[in-house]
């Protein structure tokens, strides 16, 4: 079979791209850009870009099974989902996964509506956010500065994702299924960053931020720090929402059921557990050493 990702050379495609091939699937991989996407040897590397249905043909010939994501270009939610999803199942796409973003998009309605066999992915939050997020301030310093530090989250591994991804696009049994996918357990901002420090073998600190400190500090152009949330708040902004530092406290500030309850759906579709964020942190220490 071959197996088409969209998104590949992003944190979860590339995992997807990996989780596939070890998998014996033969893996095409959809980039703007096939110059600049160093993927293992063996994946078929194609140009296209999922906000312009147009340049989709070739890459779905021949293809059985497709990894989506609903954003494309910015982390905007891809205006076209039907467009895309006709167009898979006109070349006989079968089976897709779906990697859900922050606000659902044309593409989820498309899919639901469609011929394809779906599977959702509803991740809370990726591991590799933290490389973003504190990998800057945690090279520079020994100190992390952030509002709501005992904000809780269940953050998944990225490489749990991809493996999740490549199980039901290659298995049967998980057509309908929408996964919501967390690491085994529920951690708060500074316990996070402690386990980084064990990981690191350093003495870190969590410095918690009052939400007037977060508004005085972070709306000064070239102070706000460099956070992944705000590649999709600013986007929410941009297209009239509320300003990026608002509905970043709103999000740390405001108890989120749904964001901080924990699954099983990475064992019960892999068969195994989840990893751990301290297992995470080791692997990627060398991300937070001091420069």
């Amino acid at each position: 079979m071959t197996v088409l990702v969209t998104g590949a050379t992003g944190t979860v495609g590339r995992q997807v791209v990996r989780h596939l091939l070890g998998r014996g699937a033969k893996v095409r991989a959809l980039t703007r850009d096939p110059a600049a996407a160093v993927l293992p040897a063996g994946v078929e590397v194609v140009a296209g870009d999922l906000t312009d249905a147009g340049t989709l043909e070739p890459a779905f010939d021949g293809v059985t099974a497709v990894h989506l994501i609903n954003f494309g270009g910015g982390y905007r939610p891809l205006p076209n989902g039907e467009e895309i999803v006709d167009l898979a199942v006109r070349a006989g796409v079968r089976r897709a996964s779906v990697l859900v973003g922050w606000q659902e998009g044309t593409l989820e309605a498309a899919v639901r509506a469609g011929a394809l066999e779906w599977t959702f992915l509803n991740p809370v939050q990726f591991m590799a956010n933290f490389l973003v997020d504190w990998g800057g301030p945690l090279r520079a310093g020994d100190l992390v500065r952030e509002p709501y530090g005992d904000r809780k989250s269940p953050p998944v591994d990225e490489s749990d994702i991809g493996a999740v991804a490549a199980t039901v696009l290659t298995e049967d049994g998980h057509a309908g299924e929408s996964y919501h996918l967390t690491g085994p357990e529920v951690l708060t901002a500074r316990q996070m960053v402690a386990i980084i420090g064990e990981a690191t073998g350093r003495s870190l600190r969590f410095e918690e931020l009052t939400p007037d400190q977060v508004r005085q500090e972070w709306s000064i152009p070239g102070r706000r720090p460099d956070l992944s949330v705000f590649r999709v708040l600013g986007q929410a902004a941009s297209s009239g929402a509320a300003d990026p530092v608002e509905l970043l406290l709103q999000l740390y500030g405001t108890p989120n059921e749904y964001g901080t309850t924990l699954t099983d759906h990475v064992e019960r579709v892999t068969g195994r557990p989840p990893r751990t964020y301290a297992e995470w942190a080791r692997e990627h220490a060398h991300h937070f050493r001091a420069a």
